[in-house]
């Protein structure tokens, strides 16, 4: 895993808990932060996965080419 995909999963859990305290104290702004908060991870952590797949397919390129 990379930064990307640390950091979003961890902004995406954060949102989560937002987003469900928001719904528990009924609370819409809360609840919309956290949703916005959780879309945010879920976007940097999908970054995340594709950047490390594409350096993983280079790596592999390159491994090939050495051979």
């Amino acid at each position: 895993m990379n930064n990307d995909e640390i950091n979003g999963k961890t902004k995406e859990i954060k949102g989560r808990i937002k987003e469900a305290a928001g719904t528990l104290t009924n609370n819409a702004e809360l609840e919309k932060e956290g949703a916005a908060e959780r879309s945010e991870g879920v976007v940097q952590n999908s970054f995340g996965t594709a950047k490390r797949k594409v350096g993983e397919v280079i790596e592999e390129i390159g491994n090939k080419i050495k051979k």
